[in-house]
């Protein structure tokens, strides 16, 4: 450093005081319920080859007309309010009508482990409003369970009204371990 860049340096550090407290206060961890401890135990990859994990007996009634909204911990806000606005791209269609629901479950798992497998990460998936169905909207209730308790799902929003509305869902997908590590390649050779 030369005396000049020293005596330039000091000027501007002239008026600097230095900080008297040095500690940083860090936050509690937070303790996961019961309930969320439960949920993270029922939860399953799409790597398992179950697809019973995934109940038929029991899912929360929702009505015809109700949105479904899921977002995992982790999912920034304007990744999820651009699925949630239906700004990404639908690489992939599944539409449930007229299934059973052990079809439709074992339909959503094979369509789901089938998009992971080629790096496919925004789905639509139709499941119909369920006026008609006995009890209503009984496909749209347990779709928003299954999705719910697969891993791999990040978040998941009813549809805007072009692409199916409350008819239907978005789904985002996790990335796959080789996209992660493109994205992290592709980033490191523009910072560096």
């Amino acid at each position: 450093m030369s005396q000049d860049d020293f005596e330039l340096f000091q000027q501007m550090m002239g008026d600097v005081k230095p900080l008297h407290n040095d500690t940083a206060e860090l936050k509690k961890s937070h303790r996961a319920s019961e309930a969320q401890l439960a949920k993270r135990e029922a939860a399953i990859w799409l790597t398992e080859d179950n697809p019973e994990y995934l109940s038929i007996d029991h899912a929360p009634m929702i009505k015809p007309d109700d949105i479904i909204e899921f977002k995992r911990d982790g999912v920034q806000d304007g990744v999820y309010r651009k699925l949630r606005l239906g700004k990404y791209p639908i690489q992939a269609r599944l539409d449930l009508h007229r299934k059973t629901l052990k079809d439709a479950r074992d339909e959503v798992v094979s369509f789901l482990k089938q998009c992971m497998r080629m790096d496919i990460r925004t789905v639509t998936i139709v499941h119909g409003r369920g006026e008609r169905s006995n009890p209503p909207a009984m496909m749209k209730s347990y779709l928003a369970q299954w999705l719910s308790q697969i891993n791999d799902v990040q978040c998941v929003h009813s549809a805007q009204r072009f692409h199916g509305g409350t008819g239907a869902v978005y789904v985002l997908l996790r990335k796959s371990d080789d996209k992660k590590l493109e994205n992290r390649e592709r980033h490191q050779k523009r910072m560096g």
